[in-house]
């Protein structure tokens, strides 16, 4: 097959999740796309997004890595980051390189081209705008908490979340990608600062109700706290449901064996515990389970099984 009769494969998301998911996908005969969050304002990327008003690069930069094909030592180079010195430390390679080729190139967007090229990059990767954007979120007792990073510290129950300046111009190619896709997955990842950021921008969930593609979740194994805390999988597509309305989402995955009580008890000191798979709640919602041991038994985190989940998804094309 050639380049363009390939099954069109389109993931949006960002955190840790989404690059577990790529770096199997691409190593598939599909043609792939990564429509990635730039709402991150922490860290490095809050810097330099603060200082050169560029989109954050920091889950773009772990999507290129994981993409990349490029010889290791490059790509460690590209991870690395700065402990000292003064104005660089915590500032990552990666984000420095980023940062440099959006102001050479004109736009973030085409710095990310740039980049992708020189790291031997499999995929698109298209960042959801190409501008810098702010999180805010609306939490249960009226209260208002900005900016992603500050969203999961107030510990509080979120009720909504939404996006400034209004409105966010999305990135013409995210909308086309998923137009012509024909599977889109939602990574897993924080509900409402990874992937919420991304599909609340009102042409993209337009262009996720109108797409002929099957549109499907990998859902999270563990809460999150601060965000996803008591949450089943009923509670996550909810959420999804009401900051972009129902019929979006057509199935959701989950895994379906029971999480090792090590692992438990290590997550439960981060008041982290395993997602309840109420799954007659779900398919009540008109939403196709799909259930899979998805999960990579060797790390010492819960993280999906690279190689399990690409699987999964390229046989649902």
């Amino acid at each position: 097959m050639d380049h363009h009769t390939l099954p069109r494969v389109v993931v949006i998301g960002g955190g840790t999740g989404m690059p577990v998911l790529l770096r199997g996908l691409k190593y598939l005969p599909i043609d792939l796309s990564a429509i990635v969050t730039v709402a991150d304002d922490g860290g490095s990327s809050g810097k330099l997004r603060d200082e050169m008003e560029i989109p954050a690069p920091g889950d773009i930069r772990n999507v290129i890595a994981a993409l990349s094909e490029a010889e290791p030592m490059l790509l460690d180079l590209f991870q690395h980051r700065f402990k000292e010195g003064n104005g660089l430390s915590g500032h990552s390679m990666g984000n420095l390189l980023l940062a440099a080729l959006a102001s050479m190139r004109g736009d973030f967007h085409h710095g990310i081209k740039e980049i992708s090229r020189v790291l031997n990059v499999k995929g698109e990767i298209l960042p959801i705008a190409n501008h810098s954007m702010n999180l805010h979120a609306v939490m249960e007792d009226g209260s208002i908490v900005t900016g992603e990073s500050n969203i999961p510290k107030a510990n509080k129950r979120i009720k909504r979340v939404y996006l400034s300046p209004n409105p966010v111009q999305p990135l013409p190619e995210a909308i086309q990608a998923i137009n012509q896709a024909d599977l889109v997955v939602v990574a897993p990842g924080s509900l409402y600062t990874s992937i919420l950021p991304n599909i609340i921008i009102p042409e993209i969930g337009e262009a996720l109700r109108h797409t002929r593609a099957k549109v499907t979740y990998v859902c999270n194994v563990m809460t999150q706290a601060g965000e996803t805390a008591g949450y089943t999988a009923g509670d996550h597509v909810q959420a999804l449901h009401e900051h972009i309305g129902k019929g979006t989402i057509h199935s959701v995955i989950v895994h379906n064996l029971p999480i090792d009580q090590t692992m438990r008890r290590i997550y439960a000191e981060e008041n982290s515990e395993p997602v309840l798979y109420d799954i007659e709640r779900v398919q009540k919602m008109g939403i196709e389970i799909i259930e899979g041991d998805i999960i990579d038994p060797t790390k010492t985190m819960l993280r999906h099984d690279t190689d399990k989940i690409a699987k999964l998804l390229y046989s649902l094309i």
